[in-house]
């Protein structure tokens, strides 16, 4: 191993998250160019390296180091060099000889320990001498704070987190409450703080630690979509989790609920103020979201009509008007279609469900003729971008993403947590709402509690707001059903479509759904032209016919590139879930090449042209779109959970990676942003919700029962377009239909609805 001595002259690089840096360290015998991890460094500190020489392909020899020692400079010229290096704020090369002419040598201690003595050079003050010292004793403080922090195992980047946000506070919170990081700082759950606590000796049966182990059991339900837990289960789950008794944990439910980190609410049907195991137990963010979704829809929910209504033959003129509008644009409505499209006018607030098929699209068409014809403004939304893409295209007009509609604004500090529930700053809110008559909302069913309070803060009484979806799909990847709850609460206006027209009619895919809807057996005899079944039952021919079926001979059929076939299975994990298949398809789709560059990210192995997916909601992330002769046409932030791009360049200098997503967004992400990014060659069937894809590929060779349910086979067919491919068992396909259990859903805005009506 070899040793250099001297001063940071130059930092070429720095990523902040995780320390990674390049800079030029000036020796006695000149410059070398050194990389490395650190926990903080600025440019004239003294540095002793150890490490070895490398050679890099564009960059030549660097030093690559692997152990250093900040020393604190002893001679005059050390310390002149340091503080006018920038590394002090307000101080420069002529200050910083004025200081060192002064004091010579002891400067540094005059700085920590006298710093009035530094008002007695001409050009500081007595406040600017104090904040010189303050700024040189807190690069100390957070030099000390990280190496004692490295001492239980924390990162550089988690460090520097925990660093900035309790400052010299932190050695108190480690030693009093670790679990307090779980609660402060995201990165940080409660098994590491949990891991952190058993390090520095803090009890099994803390209060601390009850107490953060019961808001992280209450954490892991809200991921799996529950808003609330019944008492009982959240005891017996906290327990376990915890290696607790019951009655160990179930004092502190009422401590936190006092804190107003939990609310607590009798169940339905049971009165008065009865145990916690017969008790609803919410996360306080998600009680209070549920409330406010139901009084802002009950504001929207407005008699539209004029005061006093319409007589039935006023109701029947509106409804030929309704009909002899479609007609105009070469439609004709059934009478469902059109009772649609009066509750739609009649109503602030109207919820539109069906099937594929049924005519929803033809329905919304002639809503937006209608409301267009009484000259009113109309905005289109759905949640994900390829829901929007498609509505875009179904209805002529532009349709957005939830998120892009309602302008996330970037803000800081606004990053997904289960717990605290954040759903992120937008532009539009109740201070500046949407500017609009009507407002058009698709694919509903994978709206979440969050996004859609969100939705309502931007959304005026007096303006109309048409909810459109699937209920029998699957529910939101977020917490909540919020299509469910709001057909099952009875407070608005519901149109069910169920005829399948005669077009639709003659497609498979759209007649199977039906079918697996109704729990009704479907042929499997590929007598079809657009749903297929292979009985394989070998896991690695499946491996083989699913690549053929990529490469060759589905993109001739469909007439879409490989990289628009998507394969959809219900698990992660197992030989044919999603991370098993991304790594073998991986190797065939986007095999290894001398040209392209790749790049390792926890487990996952990326490559420049890998088809990758964004895994979390990121109001931060910049994009732009790139026009002709690389000027930017468009820019924007946010990037969120289920959005799908191809991975276009990896840089490995600047150690950052190019992504482009869906309507040509292109963002560069830092290695330490990629772990909000997986391979999407294979996704789950619940992240493919309000996607549609030319082709779809299921493999299904058995899983279990609560997943492997008709729900779940229902949403997969029904996330194609032209063609349905199922590799498997016949005997698995046919238990699913038969499956009508689903995992229940503990949500509430059904209930705060009814009660707010009461």
């Amino acid at each position: 191993m070899e040793k250099l001595a001297g001063y940071v002259g130059h930092i070429v690089y720095r990523n902040a998250e995780n320390g990674y840096t390049v800079f030029e360290l000036v020796t006695a015998d000149g410059e070398e160019t050194c990389v490395g991890t650190f926990r903080a460094l600025d440019e004239g500190e003294n540095l002793e390296l150890s490490g070895s020489y490398t050679e890099h392909a564009v960059y030549g020899s660097q030093f690559r180091v692997e152990h250093y020692e900040e020393v604190t400079p002893k001679d005059e010229q050390g310390i002149e060099r340091y503080l006018g290096s920038g590394a002090i704020r307000g101080v420069g090369p002529s200050l910083a000889a004025r200081i060192v002419k002064k004091f010579g040598a002891d400067a540094f201690r005059v700085i920590e320990e006298e710093p009035e003595r530094l008002a007695q050079i001409k050009g500081i003050s007595e406040r600017k001498a104090m904040e010189i010292s303050a700024q040189v004793e807190g690069k100390r403080g957070m030099r000390e704070a990280m190496i004692y922090l490295q001492r239980y195992g924390i990162s550089n980047t988690m460090a520097v987190k925990i660093y900035k946000t309790y400052e010299m506070d932190l050695y108190r919170i480690l030693e009093e409450n670790p679990y307090q990081l779980a609660e402060d700082i995201d990165g940080i759950g409660f098994r590491r703080a949990d891991e952190l606590a058993t390090r520095i000796g803090i009890r099994m049966d803390s209060d601390f630690r009850i107490r953060s182990g019961i808001l992280y059991a209450i954490q892991l339900a809200v991921a799996e979509g529950h808003t609330w837990l019944p008492g009982r289960e959240l005891l017996a789950r906290a327990a376990r989790l915890l290696e607790l008794p019951e009655e160990h944990v179930s004092i502190q439910i009422p401590n936190l609920a006092m804190d107003k980190k939990l609310v607590i609410r009798q169940l339905e049907g049971k009165g008065g103020t009865g145990p916690i195991e017969d008790s609803c137990v919410y996360a306080s963010s998600f009680f209070y979201a549920e409330l406010a979704c139901a009084r802002m829809l009950l504001d929207l929910n407005l008699d539209m009509l004029p005061e006093g209504g319409i007589s039935s033959k006023e109701e029947g003129k509106l409804l030929e008007d309704i009909g002899e509008l479609a007609l105009k644009q070469g439609i004709e409505l059934e009478e469902l279609q059109q009772r649609a499209v009066l509750e739609s006018v009649k109503h602030g607030i109207m919820i539109l469900t069906g099937g594929p098929g049924t005519g929803k699209t033809t329905t919304i068409n002639t809503m937006i003729r209608y409301f267009e014809g009484e000259g009113m403004d109309i905005l289109l939304a759905a949640p994900t971008g390829r829901a929007a893409k498609r509505m875009t295209e179904a209805t002529g007009y532009e349709a957005r993403t939830i998120h892009r509609l309602l302008e996330p604004n970037g803000m800081p500090g606004e990053e997904d947590s289960a717990l605290k529930g954040r759903e992120g700053r937008f532009e539009r809110n109740e201070s500046n709402p949407l500017e609009t008559d009507v407002v058009i909302v698709d694919e509903m069913s994978m709206v979440d509690i969050h996004l859609f309070q969100s939705l309502l803060k931007a959304v005026t009484p007096g303006t109309r707001l048409i909810l459109v979806g699937d209920v029998n799909q699957l529910p939101s990847v977020g917490p909540g059903q919020v299509l469910r709850d709001l057909i099952e609460s009875g407070a608005f206006a519901v149109v069910e479509l169920n005829k399948i027209f005669r077009q639709a009619g003659e497609s498979d895919i759209v007649v199977n759904a039906h079918r697996i809807n109704e729990g009704k057996p479907i042929a499997l005899d590929n007598k079809s032209r657009d749903f297929f079944f292979l009985e394989r039952e070998k896991v690695q021919v499946i491996y083989k016919h699913m690549v053929q079926l990529i490469r060759e001979m589905l993109p001739r059929y469909v007439q879409a590139g490989p990289l628009d076939i998507q394969v959809l299975t219900p698990t992660r994990k197992g030989s044919l879930g999603v991370e098993m298949l991304n790594q073998i398809l991986q190797a065939q789709l986007n095999p290894k090449g001398q040209s392209k560059k790749e790049y390792q990210s926890g487990e996952t192995l990326f490559r420049e042209g890998d088809k990758v997916m964004q895994t979390k909601n990121n109001y931060q992330l910049e994009w732009e779109v790139v026009g002709s002769f690389g000027i930017p046409v468009d820019h924007g932030v946010g990037i969120f959970n289920g959005d799908m791009g191809i991975l276009k360049e990896i840089d490995e200098y600047g150690q950052t990676v190019l992504v482009e997503f869906d309507d040509h967004r292109c963002v560069t992400y830092t290695h330490e942003q990629m772990a909000e990014l997986e391979l999407a060659y294979a996704i789950t069937i619940h992240k493919s919700q309000g996607s549609e894809y030319p082709a779809v590929i299921m493999p299904l060779l058995g899983g279990p029962r609560m997943l492997f349910n008709r729900n779940l086979l229902y949403t997969g067919v029904t996330r194609a377009k032209s063609c349905v491919t199922i590799l498997g068992s016949r005997q698995v396909v046919e238990d699913m239909i038969a499956n009508e259990s689903e995992a229940k859903r503990y949500t509430s805005l059904d209930v705060r609805i009814r009660e707010m009506m009461a």
